[in-house]
């Protein structure tokens, strides 16, 4: 650890050149490759749909909309990302791509990509999600990928928590480490990453630029903005271009992050410098942090246990022009299945978070008489999750927290920089 700022011949090792320039870039924008626009052209835009039935069963005045990004190739927004991600690894002549997964969502979305430019794709999925949804395992194989459970004893930070704890459910954290290991020591090898950097949610930011149009004609402007927040990738690529429009004065919404409280880094997490995966193998970033060592319990939303937040994310939250909540897990199935008997649609667990804010927000108007515009992020469609559902249903679905003696020792092993 050097505690010197990363150049871009730092992270040489694990990206291709023009993904290193956008995420040191100042550029206000930077135009999507071609190649990558006829891929978007599948699914692109995505919808954003009027909730009028949800409306309607909450008896509410609000006007609720969702953006639905359920409709892309792979089930969810992160298509966004591993597109560009692959067609520029593919561009510099890389045969192979590693990442990490949670839920299966990114994992997907990079093999369906990989497959598209021709590229290797080797996944380490959180032990916890690769048990537990093991369809989104077979999507990743069927298009091509290999799926490790990690921790393995494939790399040396795998077999380090094994040795500690042969069970662990494992982390993104953890996958995050194994993943870039075998990058770093690979030069055919390079790293994607599905959230948290800067050129990742500068990808996403295609969901809010087509969101404004979209809400242009509706004739509407949201007064509340709610999307859920794991590392960031879903929430910034909506509320960015909005947020861009708050600060020219031209809009003013209330933006809100949710957060599971099994893994509140924003909510319960401090603001530092502290490594992005387990091993310590990352460069230090300043963002939100439960510590690099947290370990959150095995919630249903694979997605969003991550111990850090983007530093995008984390930096206007300082700036104070975003709020963050926590919600537990079964008020957020219960929004759920109120908005998939209304909606039709079948949430995944990660944007059930949302659901749930907004049901608040709307049952808030309901009291006041206040007819506010509610805008929500619907990242993906639960149909590779419905296990999760049935434990719902079933009445076995709990609530997870965390000891606080966890959280602190944690937060006790964040490196501390003296000035």
């Amino acid at each position: 650890m050097t505690f010197e700022p990363v150049k871009p011949e730092d992270l040489s090792p694990l990206f291709p050149d023009e993904l290193i320039k956008q995420e040191m870039s100042n550029d206000k924008f930077i135009d999507i490759p071609e190649d990558v626009h006829d891929v978007y052209r599948l699914w692109r835009p995505t919808p954003l749909i009027r909730a009028k039935r949800l409306e309607k069963l909450l008896g509410t005045p609000a006007r609720i909309y969702y953006k639905y990004e359920g409709v892309s190739s792979t089930g969810s927004h992160k298509p966004n990302t591993a597109v560009p991600q692959a067609w520029y690894n593919a561009k510099q002549g890389t045969k192979k791509v590693v990442t990490e997964t949670g839920a299966g969502q990114w994992g997907s979305a990079l093999a369906f990509a990989s497959s598209l430019f021709g590229l290797q794709c080797e996944v380490w999925q959180v032990r916890a999600s690769y048990d537990k949804k093991p369809y989104r395992k077979l999507m990743m194989q069927t298009w091509g990928a290999n799926v490790h459970p990690s921790p393995s004893d494939m790399t040396e930070a795998g077999r380090r928590i094994l040795e500690s704890d042969p069970s662990s459910p494992g982390s993104l954290g953890i996958a995050i480490s194994e993943a870039v290991e075998v990058a770093a020591t690979n030069t055919d090898t390079k790293y994607c990453l599905g959230s948290v950097l800067n050129h990742v949610l500068l990808h996403q930011t295609v969901i809010g630029e087509e969101c404004l149009k979209q809400m242009e004609a509706f004739g509407d402007i949201p007064d509340v903005i709610i999307g859920c927040t794991g590392g960031g990738s879903n929430f910034g690529g909506l509320c960015f271009p909005f947020i861009r429009e708050k600060l020219k004065g031209r809009i003013d919404p209330l933006i809100r992050a949710v957060e599971p409280t099994a893994c509140p880094s924003l909510t319960k997490g401090i603001y530092a410098y502290d490594y992005g995966d387990t091993a310590c193998l990352t460069p230090l970033m300043k963002m939100h942090t439960l510590g690099h060592d947290f370990i959150p319990d095995p919630i249903h939303s694979g997605g969003l246990r991550y111990h850090g937040m983007a530093p995008l994310v984390s930096h206007i939250y300082e700036l104070g022009l975003m709020e963050a909540i926590a919600i537990p897990q079964t008020e957020c199935f219960q929004g759920a299945i109120q908005f998939a008997r209304t909606e039709g649609l079948i949430p995944a667990p990660e944007p059930t978070h949302a659901i749930a804010a907004t049901i608040r927000e709307a049952i808030r108007c309901r009291e006041t008489g206040e007819a506010k515009v509610i805008l929500m992020a619907m990242c993906g469609h639960g149909h590779f999750d419905l296990p999760s559902y049935d434990n719902y249903l079933q009445g076995n679905l709990v609530d997870l927290s965390f000891a606080e003696e966890k959280l602190q020792g944690s937060l006790a092993k964040i490196p501390r920089l003296v000035s």
